[in-house]
């Protein structure tokens, strides 16, 4: 079957994928794309709420007909249909299978390690760029370090981000959370290298990545530090790009290492970010935290238009060469971080696909279960500066940190 459509817009009824249309009802002039879920009424209606005359499929996750259909069609699929092990696992099979690109927001590190297993060889082969995690999480990580490598211009020892921002909770995400904490996931959550392929590895690199415990001063920023919620995924991220272009002989540096945290500029809202982290842990990882579900957001329910608008994110990444010259560097946007960038971010990313394919790093047939430095690269680096993602530095001795909001 000839493919016919650019992009397919999969699980667009929800919270994200409502965000993702209204961004790419701007930026797809001359492309075909649509919009694509399980509930009929609801596309129906998202389409005259949006005012935007798109085909609409009727598509289940579990509807395996329907995904080989959908995705032999299709060029470039994303997915905003979480929690992804439950509902966009049979979609990447299908992805794979009719040489379909795809892009998601998941933070589900497990999930990921399982795609990688069953699909990394075969999408390869094939040259589909299977590439998870393009949303807040983990893209900033990982496309801010190699923006700030490519800048040092010289072989990296490590590079440390530090995060700040402001925004919301959906109901989605929170799905997500306690789904994770129903799962038995034993020493997967405990393995720094998880998303690693195998051999590429080292002692040294073992040795320092380890987890920052409590918190501490960072005169470099400016700033004092401490456990970012998110680090655990996107440390995995960034490791397995490393190690991805290491195969392609583009190495990082010799024993790379990454390691990340959340910065303040003073010490009170690190200590009270820090108690917050530990009593979410408990309330969303573990079974104990259902008796609390009904105070959350439900699925399909997100933080306000206000709340996602006055959002912000910036990171802060600090490189030192091998041969210890150090310097920093910066990514920053407005919006909302999980809602209003990552919906910007994963559209961007498809885009690429569609608009940047042979320019897109390891040339037009590599393939893979990718990552965003590692299958997007600085053709999506372009992308969003054009967008208002903005990527920085070397920065002077000058910096200036900005004012975090408090915790809440």
């Amino acid at each position: 079957m000839k493919k016919n459509i650019d992009i397919v817009l999969f699980g667009a009824t929800g919270f994200t994928g409502t965000l993702c249309l209204r961004y790419l009802k701007n930026k797809t002039s001359g492309l075909k794309w649509v919009i694509a879920g399980r509930d009929p009424v609801k596309l129906q209606q998202l389409g005259f709420r949006h005012s935007v005359a798109l085909e609409r499929l009727i598509v289940d996750s579990e509807d395996e007909a329907a995904l080989d259909k959908m995705t032999k069609r299709a060029k470039v699929v994303i997915s905003t249909a979480g929690p992804f092990h439950k509902y966009s696992d049979k979609l990447v099979k299908y992805c794979v299978k009719n040489s379909c690109h795809y892009v998601d927001i998941t933070g589900e590190s497990f999930w990921v390690k399982q795609l990688i297993d069953k699909y990394h060889i075969s999408a390869a082969k094939k040259g589909v760029r299977i590439i998870p995690m393009c949303g807040y999480d983990s893209l900033p990580s990982d496309l801010g370090t190699l923006f700030a490598i490519k800048k040092m211009g010289k072989p990296v020892k490590k590079v440390e981000a530090f995060h700040t921002g402001n925004g919301g909770f959906s109901g989605g995400t929170i799905e997500t959370m306690f789904s994770m904490g129903e799962l038995d996931l034993g020493d997967q959550m405990k393995d720094n290298f998880l998303l690693n392929p195998q051999g590429f590895v080292s002692d040294t690199q073992r040795e320092e990545s380890v987890p920052i415990k409590g918190i501490k001063k960072k005169e470099e920023i400016k700033s004092w530090i401490g456990p970012f919620v998110m680090a655990m995924v996107n440390n995995l991220v960034v490791r397995r790009s490393a190690a991805l272009m290491e195969e392609r002989q583009e190495p990082y540096g010799p024993n790379f290492t990454y390691n990340e945290y959340s910065f303040f500029k003073r010490p009170v809202y690190a200590v009270i970010n820090t108690l917050i982290m530990a009593i979410s842990g408990i309330v969303l990882f573990t079974r104990f935290g259902r008796l609390f579900r009904r105070f959350f957001p439900k699925p399909g329910e997100g933080p306000s238009e206000e709340t996602m608008k006055n959002g912000f994110f910036e990171v802060l990444y600090k490189v030192q060469s091998e041969k210890g010259e150090e310097q920093i560097f910066r990514m920053y946007g407005k919006g909302d971080p999980g809602y209003r960038v990552t919906s910007k971010l994963v559209a961007e990313s498809a885009l690429a696909l569609i608009h940047d394919l042979e320019d897109l790093p390891g040339g037009e047939e590599y393939g893979g279960v990718l990552t965003p430095a590692s299958g997007l690269g600085e053709p999506l680096i372009n992308r969003l500066q054009a967008n208002e993602v903005y990527f920085e530095g070397p920065l002077d001795e000058n910096l200036e940190v900005p004012q975090e909001k408090n915790p809440s």
